[in-house]
């Protein structure tokens, strides 16, 4: 189910919210979780029940795990051998569901072998529950949870609105929260945020994400691949496109939390405004970028390493973070390109240079554009291809016809993207409307002018971009 649907808007989330206020006014914490647990199962499973029971059995073979790895007296052979099992089960099914058939395709191509392809059907959101769940296997062993009940457990791990494309979640950021002074809590100031931050987040993605999205979909998917305006305007419809469509999400995931008195940490900081890749990747999908340091950078690199292993480690993890997007070459490109520029960042930070602003960013910017287009390509073939394209020289007087054809056709877009440069570069982002945020009638207005707009705009629904990962 997706959020900007009218399906969710109008009938899922009333009937959740509806029955767990109820709940709540008669005092019913455990009733309130509990239904928090069905409908956020329900969420999932609407989509595509087939998946249902995977993330239902993940769920409950890692609370077993988790549950016996914070015993007392448990020993270290003991407790080794479960974090190992409860590692391998999910690695095991992200593994082949996601990269089950890349894998193979290159052990046929290097070794002349004949294994056959599957028809393989991604389950929504398993790469990040995946990381959720491997988070809380990590934290018991360490002995940093301990004592949470089962149904606390599956409140952390199901919450309907982070349950898809995260943010990721570890238990310290949602079971705290789930207090019978902090959920029977009526406050006021959360709905308002909630129904603007939900109203903004579903105005980037149906307004603004979905029409560039048609369109640069639309030169991708196309055979000759366009001229040079044509390929320009593209990868920058879809490097503005993917910021609409993933802050939307994220927009609207931290509103459904503040309904609920959830708050959900940040995970989208304006990331276009970054002055060099290592900023950027500060503010962009935050909360994975943490699980990869703490969990990848972190178990390489140690305080007072060298410059070596520092940027052996940071590039060891960006090609993690490119095989955790997608089972492709491609993919793996990606993330070894932004890798060898948030290294260039952090020499640059070690040996104190720095580049005034203005320059700082416009290079950030450009770089992540042209980088993008490995992740947006539907292979390394193709990627190449467009850079040919984008980077060949042309004469003037063509370039003046291109240019003059693609305005004649494509105004409306062009108008798009210049009004969502305004957005990206000029307006306040979920984290600084948050801050301080006190209710008032204008808020309200524009509340109702977004999700106005957004619904004479939701003609069909359209999944988010982060949903094939």
């Amino acid at each position: 189910m997706i959020f900007s649907s009218y399906k969710f808007i109008f009938l899922f989330f009333p009937i959740v919210f509806g029955v767990y206020s109820i709940l709540k006014k008669c005092r019913k914490l455990s009733a309130m979780k509990m239904w928090l647990i069905v409908a956020s199962l329900f969420f999932y499973g609407f989509g595509d029940w087939r998946f249902f029971p995977i993330l239902f059995f993940s769920a409950l073979f890692n609370y077993v795990i988790s549950h016996n790895l914070q015993k007392d007296g448990v020993k270290k052979p003991v407790r080794v051998m479960l974090m190992i099992l409860g590692v391998a089960e999910n690695l095991g099914l992200l593994f082949y569901f996601k990269y089950r058939n890349f894998f193979f395709e290159n052990v046929n191509m290097i070794f002349g072998t004949n294994f056959s392809m599957l028809n393989i059907i991604l389950p929504l959101g398993i790469s990040f529950y995946t990381f959720q769940l491997i988070s809380y296997l990590a934290d018991s062993f360490e002995g940093d949870a301990k004592g949470h009940s089962f149904v606390d457990y599956m409140v952390f791990v199901t919450f309907f609105p982070k349950l898809i494309v995260g943010p990721v979640v570890s238990h310290d950021d949602i079971i705290p929260q789930l207090t019978k002074e902090n959920l029977f809590a009526v406050d006021k100031k959360n709905i308002m945020l909630g129904i603007l931050l939900f109203s903004i987040g579903c105005f980037k993605k149906i307004v603004m994400a979905d029409p560039m999205i048609t369109h640069a979909t639309a030169y991708y998917n196309s055979a000759d691949l366009g001229n040079l305006v044509e390929s320009w305007s593209a990868v920058l419809a879809y490097t503005f496109a993917y910021y609409f469509d993933f802050s939307g999400y994220i927009d609207m995931a931290l509103g459904l939390g503040r309904f609920f008195n959830i708050e959900l940490p940040q995970n989208f900081n304006s990331p276009y405004k970054a002055r060099n890749f290592a900023d950027f990747w500060r503010r962009w999908n935050i909360t994975v970028s943490n699980f990869l340091e703490n969990n990848v950078f972190k178990n390489i690199f140690h305080f007072g390493n060298g410059k070596i292993k520092l940027v052996y480690a940071t590039l060891v993890t960006f090609i993690v973070s490119g095989i955790w997007h997608g089972a492709g070459w491609h993919y793996i490109f990606w993330g070894l390109a932004n890798g060898i520029f948030v290294c260039v960042a952090n020499l640059m930070t070690l040996y104190r240079k720095k580049l005034p602003f203005p320059i700082a960013w416009a290079l950030t910017f450009f770089f992540s554009m042209l980088v993008r287009v490995l992740f947006d390509a539907l292979s390394t073939t193709q990627a190449l291809q467009v850079y040919k394209i984008m980077f060949t020289p042309i004469p003037l007087n063509e370039l003046v016809l291109q240019i003059t054809s693609y305005v004649d056709e494509y105004r409306g877009m062009l108008l798009l993207l210049a009004v969502g440069a305004v957005i990206i570069f000029g307006f306040k982002n979920n984290s600084e409307i948050a801050d301080n945020f006190k209710p008032r009638p204008y808020h309200a207005m524009f509340a109702g002018m977004l999700m106005a707009v957004s619904l004479l705009c939701m003609s069909g629904v359209s999944n988010f971009l982060y949903f094939q990962f």
